[in-house]
C-alpha cells in the first residue's frame, strides 16, 4: 500500500495564496511522476499539474501562470504553490502517483477560496 499524505489546505480570500504539500515513501517518490488533482462539488476529478522525476512539469490551462508544482527529492515531498487564487479553484485537492498502471491517492485536502 502506497501512502500519500497531503497538508496545507484551508480557507483563503480571492487573490490569496496557499501551498500544498504531499509526502510519499522514498522508494516511490524517487521513481515516479507525481501529480495534483482536484475535485469540486458536483464535478469530476481533474488533473491540475504533474512533475516527472526529471522535473518536467505540465499544467491544466486554467492554472497556468498561477500554480507551480515542484518536488524536493531529499524530503520525498511534492508541492503545489497556488497564487492568485480564484473562487473556481475551490475543491478538494489530491496528491497522486501511478505505479504500473495503478493510481494511488492521498486523503485529500480542502481548499476554499471565498471572501
Amino acid at each position: 500500500q502506497v501512502q500519500l499524505v497531503e497538508s496545507g489546505g484551508g480557507l483563503v480570500q480571492p487573490g490569496g495564496s496557499l501551498r500544498l504539500s504531499c509526502a510519499a515513501p522514498g522508494r516511490i517518490f524517487s521513481m515516479n511522476t507525481m501529480g495534483w488533482y482536484r475535485q469540486a462539488p458536483g464535478k469530476q476529478r481533474e488533473l491540475v499539474a504533474t512533475i516527472t522525476i526529471t522535473r518536467v512539469t505540465n499544467y491544466v490551462d486554467s492554472v497556468k501562470g498561477r500554480f507551480t508544482i515542484s518536488r524536493d527529492n531529499a524530503k520525498n515531498t511534492v508541492y503545489l504553490q497556488m497564487n492568485s487564487l480564484k473562487p473556481e479553484d475551490t475543491a478538494i485537492y489530491y496528491c497522486n502517483t501511478k505505479i504500473v498502471g495503478t493510481n494511488y491517492w492521498g486523503q485529500g485536502t480542502q481548499v476554499t477560496v471565498s471572501s
